[in-house]
């Protein structure tokens, strides 16, 4: 999608975007899966789930969003690092490929892990496979690449005997639990990109809130990369689902605000 050039000029991996679809419309967070600074462009890939992502899918080639804001937040720190694996889950890897594109640039060594639950929902293998020095496909069925989890490829690797400096995990909240709870026996340090319920941006409405090393971060200003041994994944798990039965509902629901509007003119 075109944003505003301000900002693809000052886009950086890691960083929160914000959009909304119309006046009306929740704030979604999201991270830029690629940018363009020359042409002031941000790509997105996301997941038609609630109600705002469907809104957002329905749109076509020409239209136009109420909003989109950013870069917020706190983008990712590459410094010091040699040698870093990178892990993606499902869409994550949309997130992970920004991360492993500019590790890559900076002439690091990069190791990609890519999951999937299938071949049919597989996205941007080859450019990962472009930026990463080994990359390795995973599929929960076998489908495509190897057979497994993105932690049992990740163990592999590490009991093969690579030294990696850090290791970066984007992806559902379990998958990013599992890939700290690899790491953490052997003293790797592992960073993740938390997707908590978001509102404002601003850090003041406190719905990013999680518990990082026992104290309270919000994930807009702190965020959105933590140390992974130092999170509250199950606390994470649960505030992310308070308001799934609300979603549900609402996307059920849903009547859209021109029909209604048209059918109140004519009666």
């Amino acid at each position: 999608m075109r944003s505003k050039p301000l900002c693809g000029e000052k886009s950086q991996s890691g960083a929160v975007y914000y959009f909304r679809v119309d006046e009306f419309s929740e704030r979604v967070p999201l991270t830029i899966a690629d940018y363009d600074r020359e042409k002031g462009t941000v790509t997105i890939i996301f997941q038609k789930v609630g109600l705002s992502t469907k809104l957002l899918a329905a749109k076509e080639v020409g239209d136009s969003i109420r909003d989109f804001v950013g870069p917020l937040g706190v983008a990712t720190e590459y410094d010091g690092f040699k040698k870093v694996a990178v892990v993606g889950g499902g869409v994550g890897c949309a997130i992970a490929y920004p991360q492993a594109k500019a590790l890559h640039e900076l002439g690091v060594e990069v190791d990609v892990i890519a999951g999937f639950r299938n071949k049919d929902i597989i996205i941007l293998e080859d450019e990962m496979s472009a930026v990463s020095d080994n990359y390795y496909l995973m599929t929960d069925d076998g489908t495509k690449g190897e057979k497994g989890f993105v932690t049992d490829k990740l163990k592999s690797l590490i009991e093969a005997g690579n030294q990696y400096d850090a290791v970066i995990a984007i992806g559902p909240i379990p998958m990013m639990k599992f890939v700290s709870l690899t790491t953490k026996p052997y003293g790797i340090k592992t960073i993740v990109s938390l997707n908590p319920i978001m509102i404002d941006g601003t850090g003041m409405c406190g719905g990013c809130r999680v518990t990082v090393g026992g104290e309270i971060k919000f994930a807009c200003v702190d965020g959105p990369d933590f140390d992974g041994h130092q999170v509250d994944f199950d606390e994470l798990m649960n505030r992310n689902s308070v308001y799934k039965k609300e979603e549900a509902e609402l996307t059920e629901k849903h009547i859209c605000r021109m029909d209604k509007m048209a059918h109140d003119l004519i009666h």
